[in-house]
C-alpha cells in the first residue's frame, strides 16, 4: 500500500474524479483544511481516509497528511483533478534511483496552467538550481518519497513554502532528486492559487522566504 496526501479546501466539485480514479494500492488520505462545502463527507463516501487539519494553510494540511501516513512510500498531489492519480505509479516506479521523484507538469490547454503562474513557476524552478544544484524545471504539487525520511528531514514551513523546502532540505541531505512528465489539466473549480494572480503572488512570496532563508544558513559562518 502506498499513501497518497491530497490537501484539500472547498473540493468538493472535484474529489469524486480524483478519488475515483485512485491506483489499485494506493490509499488516498484527504487533509481537510477547513473546508465549508462538504468536502470531507464527499471524501469519505469515496473510501477515503479523512484528517481534518484545522491550521489553515497548504503546508500545514500536507504535514498533517504525511504524519497520518503508514506506508513506507507517500505521495502528494493536489485534489483539484488537476492532475491525474492514475499517473502516480510513473513516480513511484522511480524511486528504486531516486529519493524524491517530483511531476513536472505538462499542460494538456492554455488555461490549465495560467501564464503568471507559470513564469512564477519557472523563476523559482532557475532560482532551485542555482542554489541547491537540484536540476528540476517545475515545483509540482505531484510527488513521491519514503515517508521516514521525509519526516526525518524536519519540514517547517507551513504555508506554500512547504513544496520549496521540502526540495532544499532533500538536496541538502543529498537526496538523488528526479522528475518525471505528468499531464497537467485544466482543474474543477476556480483555483485558490495559480487561478489567480494574487494567489500565485502568495505562493511565490512564500517561497521566496523559504529561499532566503535556506540561502541565509548556507552563507552564515559560525563564531
Amino acid at each position: 500500500m502506498i499513501d497518497v496526501v491530497l490537501p484539500c479546501l472547498d473540493e468538493a466539485e472535484a474529489l469524486p474524479w480524483v478519488l475515483d480514479r485512485m491506483p489499485p494500492g494506493y490509499r488516498p488520505i484527504v487533509v481537510d483544511n477547513g473546508s465549508t462545502d462538504g468536502s470531507d463527507q464527499v471524501a469519505a463516501a469515496h473510501g477515503a481516509l479523512v484528517v481534518r487539519e484545522p491550521r489553515r494553510g497548504f503546508g500545514a494540511a500536507c504535514h498533517a497528511g504525511l504524519l497520518a501516513a503508514t506506508s513506507e512510500i507517500v505521495c502528494f498531489m493536489d485534489a483539484d483533478a488537476s492532475l491525474d492519480p492514475r499517473e502516480l505509479p510513473l513516480l513511484t516506479t522511480r524511486l528504486d534511483e531516486a529519493d524524491l521523484v517530483l511531476g513536472r507538469r505538462v499542460p494538456t490547454a492554455a488555461r490549465a496552467w495560467p501564464v503568471h503562474a507559470r513564469l512564477g513557476n519557472a523563476v523559482l524552478a532557475r532560482r532551485l538550481r542555482r542554489a541547491a544544484g537540484v536540476p528540476v524545471r517545475d515545483l509540482g504539487p505531484m510527488r513521491a518519497c519514503r515517508r521516514a525520511a521525509l519526516i526525518g528531514l524536519g519540514l517547517a514551513d507551513r504555508r506554500f513554502g512547504y513544496p520549496l523546502e521540502m526540495v532544499l532540505r532533500a538536496a541538502a541531505a543529498g537526496w538523488r532528486v528526479a522528475e518525471v512528465d505528468v499531464h497537467y489539466h485544466p482543474r474543477a473549480g476556480r483555483s485558490k492559487v495559480t487561478g489567480t494572480v494574487r494567489g500565485t503572488l502568495r505562493a511565490i512570496k512564500d517561497m521566496r522566504s523559504v529561499l532566503a532563508a535556506h540561502q541565509g544558513q548556507r552563507t552564515t559562518i559560525p563564531a
